[in-house]
């Protein structure tokens, strides 16, 4: 979103940043970035599968995209798996919306390793986090206000690092590391 470019700037601190706000199924560069960064966005389009695939030509080959969003797994999640979608189609009226009401699917990591690998990416590293209780959810932010903030972090470390199953299902969010091949 332009209006958000004076923020961005804001959060440089130093080397070369190309900031090109925007719809990426419009963006016009081709394989001009070594890092191309997405957060909290393929979770609002209709077709994430496309979407990797566009964000991939932004790609110089052997670069990287950092991409965070929502975790599908999460116990309380009640969107469909984009996986299990037979016409997303159905849903682009919907896409580009903000905030949490505008998500159309929450990503599994299986899925996200399918969607990467179609666009011929690479899945360099996946990592949970921000999990139900430091993030105050269930009506943990009662709970939050008396534990020390090394306990609150301790907690986020380990679940975080556990991974697993359970722990995957404990964790809020996920970031991807892709690299173009």
């Amino acid at each position: 979103r332009a209006d958000l470019a004076g923020y961005v700037s804001l959060k440089h601190e130093k080397g070369a940043l190309h900031y090109a706000p925007g719809n990426v199924f419009d963006l016009g560069f081709n394989a001009e970035f070594d890092v191309v960064l997405i957060t909290e966005v393929i979770e609002h389009v209709a077709h994430p599968d496309e979407f990797l695939k566009k964000v991939k030509r932004l790609v110089k080959p052997g670069g990287c995209i950092v991409m965070t969003t929502p975790n599908g797994a999460y116990f309380l999640n009640r969107l469909p798996k984009f996986s299990e979608c037979s016409d997303p189609s159905q849903f682009e009226s919907a896409q580009f919306k903000p905030n949490s009401d505008g998500h159309i699917f929450l990503l599994y990591a299986e899925e996200i390793e399918a969607l990467a690998r179609a666009a011929g990416l690479i899945v360099e590293e996946t990592q949970f986090f921000v999990n139900f209780l430091t993030r105050g959810r269930i009506k943990t932010e009662l709970l939050l206000k008396f534990l020390p903030r090394r306990v609150v972090n301790g907690i986020e470390t380990c679940t975080a690092a556990a991974g697993g199953r359970l722990f995957c299902k404990l964790n809020m969010q996920i970031l991807t590391v892709l690299r173009s091949v």
